[in-house]
């Protein structure tokens, strides 16, 4: 008899399974293999027992024991777009985290049920930036009598409520590869632009491909009162930025560029717009995920990449391109521990249970927030 899932330890389970990486201590080296080499074929029992009833889509930064059973693979967005396009499928499993499988239940026909197979597979940068506090925010810009000159641009690394906030007010969502056609389209429509809730990717998309300077941009941080800003200095930003991170990007530093240009010369150094301006500055290349992957399988062999973006992403295109040398940007960086909390036992919990009648994890959008972050997203899509 085989155990159910739900009775294995909890740390197989990922309840405690990435503690040093959630306290900042670095944490190089390789993910434990399956502690259940059994859970690989109940994966496949329970996997091939729903046939065309499930859509597994895994994101880039998923461990390769779940990336297996993923009938898709892409970023966040394009794995939304691609649970849409699969309306015949009644359960979408989203192997990512919970602002993404919202976004895919937003973009879903109703019939259809949204599963994220680890309910604490969060995004550290969408909690940054809370309802309330966007608000509040928002309120004080309504004091200050410069809101009517505001456009909200929110990245789509965001929870449900605040791409409504922005769809209510007039806003869009973003992507990494298309956040200057956002901003474009957003000062179409007014002076000043609020940036939700990525500050990096807003601030080198505004000064390294709109031409706005460092002095345009002013970070709102929502725990000090007027954002921790002098009198004056939101009216006369064009750039408000929210006082948010990716917890991955914003790892790597200048040194980090400079310490692997000395040991590896001629190397490419390759980083995602999440991280640090100054990081973003000195690289050779900069990019979305797709971006980075679409570089890396062009490149020629040969060639020595250092790469500024999730370990499980870079070591997979170190395993898929053998004739290149890549390495990660920095001596010491951590998985996404939050994404690392889909592994295969929750993988197996979630396809076993769906064979079985009883759909757990789903992920449902209310209507009302649904409606206006569905408005923000079209605007998006919209976008030429």
């Amino acid at each position: 008899m085989t155990t159910p899932v739900r009775d294995l330890p909890l740390l197989l389970l990922g309840a405690d399974s990435d503690p040093a990486s959630e306290r900042g201590v670095d944490c190089p080296g390789d993910l434990p293999p399956a502690s259940d080499p059994g859970l690989v074929a109940r994966a496949e029992a329970a996997k091939a027992a729903l046939g065309d009833r499930v859509f597994v889509l895994g994101h880039h930064y998923q461990r390769d024991e779940v990336i297996r059973f993923a009938d898709v693979t892409g970023d966040s967005f394009k794995l939304a777009q691609q649970a849409a396009a699969r309306p015949d499928a009644p359960y979408i499993v989203f192997c990512g985290v919970h602002f993404m499988a919202e976004s895919a239940d937003i973009l879903t026909a109703g019939h259809q049920q949204v599963v994220l197979p680890d309910l604490a597979a969060g995004c550290s940068m969408a909690d940054m930036a809370t309802f309330d506090q966007v608000e509040e925010c928002w309120e004080a810009l309504e004091d200050l009598g410069i809101a009517d000159d505001v456009v909200p641009v929110t990245y789509m690394n965001s929870s449900a409520d605040i791409k409504a906030f922005v769809g209510r007010r007039g806003g869009v969502v973003c992507t990494s590869s298309n956040a200057k056609r956002a901003l474009d389209w957003a000062y179409e429509r007014g002076s000043k632009v609020l940036f939700l809730p990525d500050q990096h990717l807003g601030r080198n998309t505004a000064v390294l491909e709109m031409g706005l300077s460092l002095d345009d941009c002013v970070v709102y941080n929502p725990h000090r009162p007027n954002g921790g800003l002098p009198e004056g200095t939101l009216q006369d930003a064009r750039m408000i930025l929210w006082k948010g991170h990716c917890s991955v990007h914003g790892r790597f530093s200048l040194d980090s560029v400079n310490d692997v240009r000395a040991r590896v010369p001629g190397v490419n150094v390759l980083v995602h717009p999440e991280c640090r301006h100054e990081v973003v500055r000195a690289a050779d290349q900069v990019g979305s995920t797709e971006y980075i992957i679409r570089t890396i399988e062009a490149a020629p062999a040969g060639s020595a990449w250092a790469i500024g973006t999730e370990l499980n992403l870079v070591k997979r295109l170190a395993t898929q391109n053998p004739d290149k040398q890549i390495m990660f940007l920095d001596k010491a960086v951590c998985f996404c521990s939050t994404m690392n909390r889909i592994d295969l036992p929750h993988l197996v919990h979630s396809l076993e249970s769906l064979a079985a009648g009883e759909v757990v994890n789903q992920i449902q959008v209310d209507a009302d927030t649904a409606h206006y972050a569905r408005l923000a997203l079209d605007r998006m899509l919209a976008l030429p």
